[in-house]
């Protein structure tokens, strides 16, 4: 039946729906300000971000994508969306853990946060969510 709740590893959920996945546990690992990296004139202050995507679920993850929403120092809210992680779909098997660098540029002091989107080996849709970091100037 449409719509009925079923069981899978982590919890119940709805046939078809994106559910988020208890295991897959997302880390920011450290956020540093790198004033030699390439900005535009209006965002020129670059922070580099590490990640680490950790799955502690018995099932396989595979990243199709993520977003990203950073909220500037005046207000203004800039959503970054895209395919991947750093140009790959990761697949994390049980146990496993996939970490990278990025970077955003802002025009000021600033805070970000997002979720990673997949899906897991049978096929269940998952977002795993990003804490929240911010980017400070001194």
């Amino acid at each position: 039946m449409l719509g009925s709740p079923r069981r899978h590893g982590d919890g119940a959920h709805v046939d078809g729906a994106i559910h988020e996945h208890a295991g897959l546990v997302v880390t920011v690992d450290d956020v540093v300000l790198m004033p030699g990296l390439d900005a535009p004139a209006d965002k020129p202050f670059a922070f580099v971000y590490f990640i680490s995507i950790r799955n502690e679920s018995d099932v396989a993850v595979v990243i199709r994508g993520r977003k990203w929403v950073i909220l500037e120092h005046d207000g203004s809210t800039t959503v970054v969306e895209g395919d991947g992680v750093v140009g790959r779909n990761p697949r994390i098997d049980p146990g496993g853990c996939f970490s990278y660098n990025s970077y955003h540029v802002v025009a000021g002091s600033a805070r970000a946060s997002g979720a990673f989107f997949g899906e897991t080996a049978d096929g269940q849709r998952l977002f795993a969510r990003i804490p929240e970091f911010r980017m400070r100037l001194n």
